[in-house]
């Protein structure tokens, strides 16, 4: 079934294109120069991206912040890269280029989504704590970006590279997966302290 896939802001969008077009922005992108790009119709999947502080914490129902928009880059028709814009005091500036690994996870964890059979929509969450980003996969198909409550039905896909004993490409439920994360780390601690 199709993805939900929310409408970015328009000044994120505009800020990503402003600095595609710039020499300096660009540079040390391998895949990325400004006559590879293809301009507005170049930029794909759309994202939110959530960062879930404090998951180790335990203190109620998880929450997570909206702190930008994530787009897919592509050149001559297929996805290279990603670019980033961030919420700051004026409003959205573009913030970084990414040609890592999690730019073909979070493309194949997208496919991977459409084949589910129920409408959901598509975010990124960042869980800084353990270097892990995931796919959310939210239940609530019309939530608006800024939403940060994470529901125990909606799905996590943890992106490769996952951090160890995590199995990358694998849906979990986040009542099951968030409970096994803030196990994990409090074991982690655990075994910090007795050092």
């Amino acid at each position: 079934m199709p993805l939900s896939v929310l409408t970015p802001p328009s000044p994120a969008l505009r800020s990503v294109h402003a600095a595609l077009k710039s020499p300096t922005a660009v540079r040390g992108t391998r895949k990325l120069a400004p006559s590879a790009w293809a301009g507005p119709a170049g930029s794909t999947d759309p994202l939110p991206v959530h960062v879930l502080d404090g998951v180790g914490a335990g203190d109620g129902a998880p929450h997570a912040a909206l702190t930008g928009w994530r787009f897919h880059l592509a050149a001559e028709g297929r996805v290279v890269a990603a670019a980033e814009a961030r919420i700051t005091p004026d409003g959205w500036a573009f913030s970084h280029f990414s040609e890592g690994p999690y730019v073909a996870s979070t493309q194949r964890a997208l496919r991977q989504a459409e084949s589910l059979p129920a409408l959901l929509q598509p975010r990124l969450l960042s869980v800084p704590e353990l270097y892990m980003v995931t796919l959310w996969l939210r239940t609530d198909a019309a939530a608006p970006a800024e939403s940060g409550e994470i529901d125990p039905a909606d799905l996590l896909v943890p992106l490769a590279p996952a951090p160890p004993g995590i199995r990358a490409h694998r849906a979990h439920r986040a009542g099951d997966l968030l409970p096994a994360l803030r196990d994990r780390l409090a074991g982690a601690r655990l075994l910090g302290s007795s050092a």
